[in-house]
């Protein structure tokens, strides 16, 4: 997208994984800037999820595929290899993810689940407005060959792709670190964003939330929308009315990411910008889901 226009995503990741997290999703989409949410389809709150995005016309919802750390929507005899001892998506993302672009029988797991999820997705009867990966899995370069074989027979348009401009992130916070894992995650993401556009997928300019992962408080996001980019911004966040639930990341400040979306101070910086609140659909080239101003 070229010009000066800014059109402005806010998306919930983690939709479905607890009820404290939909709640923060519901108030957030109704009362703060929050437009979108990413859903994990196999986690126990997901039915509630589904019934709440049902009631919430303008909340654009997405696929937020989980191939760790969360639960599997295939029984553990049809994919052995992608589950730890306790019975849930493996941990150990450095051998995992070795074992995933080296071992044929793995790669057929990894694609029979991501179908299954896609599935499962479909079932709930919401219109997909784009996908996702829990831990940003999808960047491996066998699993984001499979997602964009499987994705587009399940309507798969839009595609989440972590691209983060280090230099606004440095103007907001001059003196802060980015960690490796970020400037890691940049590298793959560049390629997988060039994959994605040829496939003629949605993507963002740019897209926020992966270097202050779990800690976008209202200074932040205000700092973000003040110096928004621009062309097509995402901004993603993980908000909970508090955390401790099952299923948690420990460190992630659920409940400050979650004030941050309903800040008189973001609303004030948002309306200072101008940025359209859009959706994934909008920019696929579809229109049903575009957030109120």
């Amino acid at each position: 997208m070229t010009g000066e226009a800014r059109s402005l995503v806010v998306t919930a990741d983690d939709f479905g994984l607890a009820p404290q997290v939909n709640d923060a999703v519901e108030i957030a989409h109704r009362d703060g800037i929050l437009t979108g949410a990413s859903l994990m389809v196999a986690e126990p709150a997901a039915a509630d999820a589904v019934l709440r995005a049902s009631a919430l016309p303008g909340l654009a919802v997405g696929l937020h595929l989980t191939l760790v750390e969360g639960r599997a929507v295939l029984p553990p005899g049809e994919i052995p290899d992608l589950l730890g001892p306790d019975g849930r998506l493996r941990t150990d993302l450095a051998r995992y993810g070795t074992e995933i672009f080296f071992r044929p029988s793995v790669q057929r797991q990894v694609a029979a689940e991501i179908a299954a999820q896609f599935e499962r997705y479909r079932d709930t009867g919401l219109p997909l407005d784009h996908v996702n990966a829990h831990k940003h899995f999808h960047l491996h370069p066998t699993i984001a060959r499979l997602l964009l074989e499987i994705g587009p027979r399940f309507g798969m348009r839009a595609l989440r792709v972590p691209v983060e401009p280090r230099t606004t992130l440095l103007a907001i916070e001059p003196g802060g670190r980015l960690g490796v894992e970020a400037r890691l995650v940049g590298w793959w993401a560049i390629a997988l964003r060039q994959r994605a556009r040829a496939a003629g997928l949605a993507v963002a300019d740019q897209v926020f939330g992966l270097a202050w992962s779990g800690a976008v408080d209202a200074g932040r996001l205000a700092g973000l929308l003040e110096r928004l980019p621009p062309g097509r911004t995402e901004i993603y966040l993980h908000p909970a009315l508090a955390g401790g639930f099952d299923g948690h990341a420990p460190g992630y400040r659920y409940a400050d990411e979650f004030a941050a979306l309903l800040s008189p101070e973001v609303a004030e910086a948002l309306a200072r910008n101008g940025a359209a609140r859009s959706s994934y659909d909008v920019w696929a080239g579809g229109g049903s889901k575009v957030s109120p101003a």
